[in-house]
């Protein structure tokens, strides 16, 4: 069974399954084009429908029944798989990943991540790009006031 590092906090490593049960809800902020850009990028290449896409931004986003705050769901992307095991930051990207053949460049991304010397690199970066995140530009051509990638469905 391959295992995946999660560090939370000041905690030492703990281990977590590898693998997530699809179809996966990917949890970005639509009104960030970096974040936007990036979901619409995998939703573009997933043609078995695996990842399902959850504007955060939308007005009838409810974190609510997923006992998540949505400063939480703001800071950093959330995916959840089909039997509720919530994936953050880096782990959420790996989940993502792993939606692709393991002979793609995602599947590889998503075996690398999970090295012990890239991992914990990966999570500074991510660190500091969550960090800067709301510093980005904005969408601003969404005539709803939120902007959806076409496959994105409200939870």
């Amino acid at each position: 069974m391959k295992l995946l590092w999660i560090i939370q906090s000041n905690q030492p490593p703990r281990f977590m399954p590898n693998k997530p049960e699809f179809p996966l809800r990917v949890f970005y902020d639509g009104s960030c084009m970096v974040c936007a850009t990036e979901i619409e990028h995998y939703l573009g290449k997933d043609h078995g429908g695996r990842l399902v896409a959850v504007d955060i931004s939308s007005p009838e986003f409810d974190p609510l029944p997923l006992l998540i705050p949505l400063e939480s769901f703001m800071y950093e992307l959330h995916a959840i798989d089909s039997r509720d095991r919530i994936y953050r930051g880096v782990e959420a990207f790996r989940a993502i990943w792993q939606a692709f053949p393991a002979s793609t460049l995602y599947g590889l991304l998503g075996a690398v991540i999970t090295m012990p010397i890239i991992n914990p690199v990966a999570r500074l970066f991510y660190k500091l790009f969550a960090r800067i995140r709301r510093y980005l530009p904005k969408r601003h051509s969404c005539s709803s006031g939120s902007c959806r990638v076409d496959r994105g469905k409200p939870v």
